[in-house]
């Protein structure tokens, strides 16, 4: 909420608004007072890395009231206030909507009794500008994919059942942990696909899942699942959400223990995408006021296909209550239909990769569908058919570091960093007079020859290919996709992940730039007379250069070109940069330089990069598997089952707003949607001071 409250009031400053803080909630707005105080621009500094909200929040039973209401009403005209922003959940937002709808009553009352004078308040009398920011940990606002704190709870549930799986290894021990969510599944469900849960309870689908094999017996369901995941060789078990422990030591005699997380999914520093939530929301909140008319009904803010969108306020509320009437009514499916498509989607992929494997599952494929998938730097396996982990990229490959994987040789991957099958820059030699486009980009360490690789893909009988990486393997499908012609052994279904808004790993890095440079302004801070250079990586992207100046509070991305022109100049490094800070400073600051470099991609995997990893996996399976079978009912002629030349099987996988989506790999980019954070991050550093309709070509004033 702090990062919020920082967008609002200096994009406020920026737009010429004068913003106000009040302390404890509706509490400060019924006090008065000194709880009621002008925000300027410095007072908002370093709110960025504070968790929970600076300025309070407190319950208000007296706001409930009529005359509470009305004391709220007199302090707000008392200071000038004309217009609201509320972050907080349903019931904030449905006072503020309540108050909105009251004011006109409200003021004339006050006026009526000699509490106010007609002249100081007929320029507020008429309206109140109410806008809602949703701040919840458990994202169950309707009209909005994500909410304020949803994800850095989410950062701080994955952190303790990290630490919780080493004594369940140690012990063999079963684990049923309870998060928070109310009404709402967002929670659980996320952290389960994020640590690999064993099973899950959801509000909106609670067991039994298969209702024509156990009716409502969800005991049986559970443990029927449970005791094959140990069968299969799991030392642990691993239940999110709560009331099962006495079923687990009663039926299948686990050693069990119950872990309550409680207020600890509250706090901790925000992550880095909930620095950039609230604070592209508190832009559009602004926005929104100054827009706000009279018939206008009360905006909410959200953020929906990654783009921020403004709703009706009391709509999102009612829907909201109208999830938690379904769930009291045992209304499941409509529960789930009103949840946004990604949780459903979410849930699929939770099914399919975390609840089905070894005999007997659920979704094995008949024996003349099931296909042997070749797996470049990362996968998991699919159910029904043959995966194969390629170690150490395409020269692992020639060199036939090829073996099956198993579902239990997976088990726990999804919370290591890096690459468990190892990965290089080996790329494939384009061949001569194909349309490839320049891989200069490409870092390549070397090249290995395409009829090596067609000869180890049909020695390994690999039907299907999987490529996880960057540029690299981007551009190593292209050269596969052109070679098609000279080698048949390409004509396979072949995908590239990702081809997207976020690529996988890139929500790690990103938090861990920000930890970083929330640690390095600390030691500016205490120092005070200190400038730090701080270089991220990117290649010929700015992506973690820009969301990291947005979430840090700092002009990374402006810093970075800045570098780059003087490297480009003057032949010279970053270090350059500390010196020309330093020399020009004249003594009044000092410079120093910190280059973050592999730190950026190591760590434990972020939430968000496991969640959109597991979905992108499911997707990519399901359709390897649909273009398999198109390719063998279309008969092309190969020489053998499933060969395909055509070029939409050969497509980059990829999410883009809140779809994912696949495009054949001969279509090119486009721009991508960070590209217009740049100005925002100017502006919220003072970099400079000018109104925002203005363009980028007017004179800045220096900060």
């Amino acid at each position: 909420m702090n990062a919020a409250v920082r967008s609002v009031a200096r994009i406020a400053l920026q737009r010429g608004c004068v913003p106000f803080a009040i302390h404890e909630g509706y509490e400060g707005l019924v006090e008065g007072g000194d709880m009621i105080r002008e925000l300027g621009w410095s007072d908002v500094r370093g709110f960025l890395s504070i968790g929970g909200t600076v300025i309070g929040t407190a319950r208000c039973m007296r706001f409930r009231t009529r005359e509470g209401r009305l004391l709220a009403a007199y302090n707000m005209i008392k200071n000038g206030i004309d217009a609201l922003i509320v972050c907080g959940g349903d019931g904030s937002l449905t006072g503020a909507d309540l108050l909105r709808s009251e004011w006109k009553g409200l003021v004339d009352e006050l006026v009526a009794t000699g509490k106010l004078v007609a002249k100081e308040c007929d320029h507020l009398r008429e309206h109140l500008t109410i806008v809602g920011l949703v701040g919840s940990i458990d994202n169950d606002m309707s009209s909005t994919d994500i909410t304020i704190g949803a994800v850095t709870s989410l950062h701080r549930i994955c952190e303790s059942l990290d630490s919780l799986t080493s004594t369940a290894l140690s012990h063999q021990r079963a684990f049923v942990v309870e998060v928070m969510g109310r009404h709402c599944g967002w929670l659980a469900l996320m952290a389960a696909i994020s640590v690999g849960a064993d099973w899950v309870f959801l509000p909106e689908r609670p067991p039994p899942l298969d209702t024509k094999r156990y009716g409502t017996n969800w005991e049986d369901e559970m443990c029927d699942k449970l005791s094959q995941n140990r069968k299969m060789g799991s030392r642990i078990t691993l239940v999110i959400i709560y009331y099962v422990k006495s079923v687990l030591d009663s039926r299948l005699g686990f050693d069990t223990r119950v872990t309550t997380l409680g207020h600890v999914q509250r706090g901790g520093s925000p992550c880095a995408y909930d620095r950039y939530l609230a604070t592209v929301q508190g832009v559009e909140a602004v926005e929104a006021v100054l827009r706000s008319t009279p018939d206008t009904p009360a905006p909410m803010i959200g953020m929906s296909q990654h783009k921020i969108t403004a709703a009706p306020l009391m709509e999102a509320v009612r829907l909201t209550h109208n999830v938690a009437e379904a769930i009291s009514k045992k209304d499941f499916k409509k529960a789930m239909d009103l949840r946004d498509p990604d949780f459903t989607n979410a849930f699929d992929a939770y099914l399919e990769s975390h609840l089905i494997g070894g005999d007997g599952i659920d979704r094995q494929l008949p024996e003349n569908q099931r296909i042997r998938i070749g797996i470049v730097h990362t996968g998991a396996p699919a159910g029904g058919h043959t995966p194969l982990a390629i170690r150490n990229g395409f020269s692992g490959l020639c060199r036939s570091e090829v073996s099956e994987i198993t579902w239990q040789q997976v088990i726990g991957w999804q919370s290591k960093g890096g690459s468990e099958l190892g990965t290089n820059r080996d790329h494939p030699q384009p061949i001569p007079g194909t349309n490839v486009p320049d891989l200069s980009d490409a870092y390549a360490s070397s090249y290995l020859d395409c009829g090596q690789i067609a000869y180890s893909l049909q020695k390994h009988n690999i039907q299907a290919l999987m490529i996880i990486g960057g540029f690299e393997a981007y551009t190593s499908l292209v050269t596969l996709h052109a070679a098609r012609r000279t080698y048949p052994a390409f004509c396979i279904p072949c995908n590239n992940v990702p081809g997207t808004d976020f690529s996988i790993g890139s929500d790690t890095a990103l938090n861990s730039i920000v930890e970083a440079t929330d640690r390095i302004k600390l030691s500016a801070t205490a120092s005070q007379k200190r400038v730090f250079v701080v270089e991220v990586q990117g290649g010929n992207c700015g992506y973690l250069a820009v969301l990291g100046g947005l979430a840090s509070g700092i002009s990374l991305d402006m810093l970075q070109r800045d570098v780059k022109h003087l490297v480009a100049r003057y032949q010279e490094d970053s270090d350059l940069i500390s010196q020309i800070l330093r020399h020009e400073g004249k003594g009044l600051f000092d410079s120093r330089t910190t280059v973050l470099g592999h730190l950026q991609q190591g760590g434990v995997p972020s939430p968000l990069d496991r969640i959109r990893a597991t979905r992108l996996s499911v997707n990519c399976i399901d359709w390897i598997q649909k273009s398999f079978l198109e390719a063998i009912t279309a008969k092309q002629g190969g020489v053998f089952p499933g060969y395909t030349n055509r070029a939409e099987h050969a497509c980059v996988i990829g999410i883009r707003g809140a779809e994912v989506v696949f495009t054949p790999v001969e279509r090119r980019g486009r721009r991508a949607w960070w590209m217009g954070l740049t100005r925002l991050i100017k502006v919220l550093s003072k970099y400079y001071y000018v109104p925002l309709e203005k363009e980028d070509g007017v004179e800045e004033e220096e900060s």
